[in-house]
């Protein structure tokens, strides 16, 4: 079973595709739109909205491209996305990978605690070897950075992967991990990561 595992990850870090280098100035000149959602600096006010400040480049470009793409759906983001060129998308994730992000005090969660450093009895791995035990993240295999988001937008982001609403993750290791987790798991391990502190 865990051959498995270390053969997906390596596969996911294998197969995504290597971004050209954005330009953080011309990435902040471009936030505007983004800016009543995210936050300037990308520390979202609203806990539904994600934190994008000090998230990996590869990833935010990534994700930008799979709205725009129409492989991410969000009518919102999709919308705003859809006009970006791949230097837009480079650009504005540059941009928010330099900025500070904001961590929230952590909230006292056992269970989601023991799920995160060491996955459930339902067979759900530790999240800690894909997300890092600080919560952050693998760069290569650009593996988001969880540390300080927000418990909304991860509890909905786990729900939307367990019920395949969201299936743009590489070889569906996110979706094959949610779905092995109870609504219970899910709002412990967002109540556990909103606190976890990785340099963001």
């Amino acid at each position: 079973m865990k051959m498995r595992w270390v053969i997906a990850v390596l596969a996911a870090a294998l197969s995504g595709t290597a971004w050209a280098e954005g330009n953080a100035r011309a990435g902040w000149d471009k936030s505007s739109m983004c800016g009543g959602c995210h936050g300037k600096t990308g520390n979202s006010e609203t806990p539904i909205f994600p934190k994008l400040a000090g998230q990996h480049v590869g990833y935010l470009a990534r994700q930008l491209r799979d709205f725009r793409d129409q492989k991410r759906i969000d009518p919102s983001m999709n919308a705003i996305a859809g006009n970006l060129s791949d230097q837009d998308i480079d650009d504005l994730a540059a941009y928010y990978a330099t900025q500070s992000g904001i961590v929230e005090p952590p909230a006292n969660s056992p269970l989601g605690k023991r799920v995160y450093v060491m996955g459930n009895a339902n067979g759900a791995p530790a999240c800690t070897g894909c997300h890092s035990p600080s919560g952050a993240g693998n760069i290569p295999a650009r593996y988001p950075a969880l540390a300080g988001q927000h418990a909304a937008y991860v509890a909905k982001a786990l729900s939307d992967f367990k019920t395949q609403q969201r299936n743009n993750d590489a070889n569906g290791i996110m979706r094959a991990v949610a779905v092995k987790l109870s609504e219970e798991e899910i709002n412990a391990l967002a109540d556990y990561i909103v606190g976890l502190s990785a340099g963001r």
